[in-house]
């Protein structure tokens, strides 16, 4: 069996083996999109790992074929003192779960970190070329073993998805976003996740990593300034943006970094809208002559219908503390946790919770999952709280700048006012407000997409013949 898979635009394999992110890899060189040099390493050989305990045999040697046709391709060595090649090692399972899984970069771009494992390689990397790629052996090993930490595990309850799936390991050539003056990072959604606005939306950093962006502890940049500081770039994301929104007939995201002015795109997905997003996209999907009436009534749950109408503070009793960046459209009211262990235990209690942190991390999934809402200081519409609270659904308010953490005792604060345990904050997930107690909630009314959208659902039940 064949364990690994050139990241190509000729690969013809399911989800299930190479993960949806691979795909979605090669979906972007198929159009003709600029995407890091790689591999795939399967799910069906994570699979094997989480069995038997080991990697499957004949994966090393096909890692040291990989390794090399990808230095031929690019010209650099792995490891090597002089122009090396680094490569990311992420993580690809068929169903997305952002964050949970192991993701490691740079790995090769000096030879410290292979000289230190030389001697702890076992036999069957016995030569050199075999030991100076036990670094990567082994970060496909962690990426392999994340599969099965508890942060996973929870999620997987959460989202019904099967503990027997696993994880494919992408492997490529690492680009960089702080190479220079011209170079940055950031994502980009094809329209407004939080409105379905026909509008790119996300954020930028310049001269940063892609890290940066997703994990949330630094402050970004909407999307936009991409377009006055690095006009050419913008052009050609913008252009990117329609293409795939064409190919796919729905909305997108993608992570994108650019070095020295040249852009490369580093994952796409579906855009996953919900609510009053959901709707208006469908509708103006039917507008565009991209999909029929029949099919947008098919691609909006009851769920993101229950949801279209947003629910919004009633700006005349709402004492606003403080206000962010609106992540995932909803109101939650609750008591203050300011960890995932304080969070959970007050759930455990029947106490409604709102988790406030600086940032979350793959790390306060527990809290996240029982929390109402979450709050935190920093991060943009792409950080992970923003990220996975879309994906549960949670109301969620990120980079509110009024909120400050005292790491000393672990205490924060908000408008100057302590929180604890017993503060009752309420969030409004759209417009980004955090407000004092509990104050009454107002649903906007019905737009001109919802009404459209329920007027198609009546003509079309209306034509069908009736029940036998």
């Amino acid at each position: 069996m064949r364990w690994i898979r050139a990241l190509s635009s000729q690969v013809e394999e399911s989800a299930e083996n190479l993960g949806g992110k691979a795909l979605g890899l090669v979906l972007l060189r198929r159009l003709g999109l600029r995407v890091p040099d790689g591999f795939v390493v399967t799910a069906e050989a994570c699979r094997f790992f989480l069995r038997e305990g080991r990697l499957p045999e004949g994966l090393r040697d096909e890692l040291a074929a990989a390794v090399a046709d990808l230095e031929h391709r690019t010209g650099r060595v792995f490891g090597a003192q002089e122009r090396p090649l680094a490569v990311s090692v992420r993580s690809g399972a068929p169903v997305s779960m952002p964050g949970m899984l192991t993701t490691i970069l740079n790995l090769g771009l000096t030879s410290e970190a292979e000289d230190e494992d030389e001697a702890a390689a076992p036999d069957d990397l016995a030569s050199a070329a075999r030991s100076r790629l036990h670094p990567l052996v082994r970060a496909v090993e962690a990426v392999f073993a994340s599969w099965d930490v508890p942060r996973a595990r929870t999620y997987r309850v959460l989202n019904d998805i099967s503990d027997d799936v696993g994880t494919a390991v992408i492997v490529q050539a690492m680009v960089f976003g702080d190479r220079d003056e011209h170079s940055g990072t950031g994502v980009a959604f094809s329209r407004d996740p939080n409105t379905g606005e026909n509008v790119p939306f996300g954020e930028v950093l310049f001269e940063r990593q892609g890290t940066d962006v997703v994990s949330g502890g630094a402050t970004t940049l909407p999307l936009r300034e991409l377009a006055g500081r690095e006009p050419a770039v913008w052009a050609e994301l913008c252009d990117a943006l329609r293409r795939i929104e064409r190919h796919y007939r729905d909305a997108c995201y993608v992570e994108f970094t650019y070095e020295a002015g040249e852009l490369w795109f580093l994952q796409l997905r579906p855009g996953r809208f919900g609510g009053a997003a959901a709707v208006r996209l469908a509708v103006e999907l039917v507008d565009e002559g991209v999909i029929g009436r029949r099919e947008a009534l098919r691609r909006v749950s009851p769920q993101h219908l229950r949801h279209a109408r947003t629910p919004r503070l009633d700006p005349a009793e709402a004492e606003i503390l403080a206000r962010g960046i609106g992540a995932c459209p909803g109101v939650a009211t609750g008591r203050v946790a300011t960890s995932s262990d304080e969070a959970a235990r007050m759930a455990a209690a029947g106490v409604a919770v709102v988790l406030v942190r600086p940032e979350t991390s793959p790390d306060d999934m527990r809290g996240i999952a029982v929390a109402a809402g979450i709050v935190t200081a920093r991060g943009g519409p792409a950080s992970h709280a923003a990220v996975v609270a879309r994906s549960m659904g949670k109301p969620a308010v990120v980079g509110v700048g009024g909120l400050a953490f005292d790491a000393a005792n672990g205490s924060a604060t908000i408008a100057d006012r302590l929180l604890s345990p017993d503060t009752l904050l309420t969030i409004d997930g759209t417009g980004g407000d955090i407000a004092a107690g509990s104050p009454r909630v107002l649903l906007d009314p019905a737009g001109t997409h919802l009404r459209r959208f329920l007027a198609w659902s009546d003509e079309i039940s209306s034509d069908a013949p009736p029940p036998p």
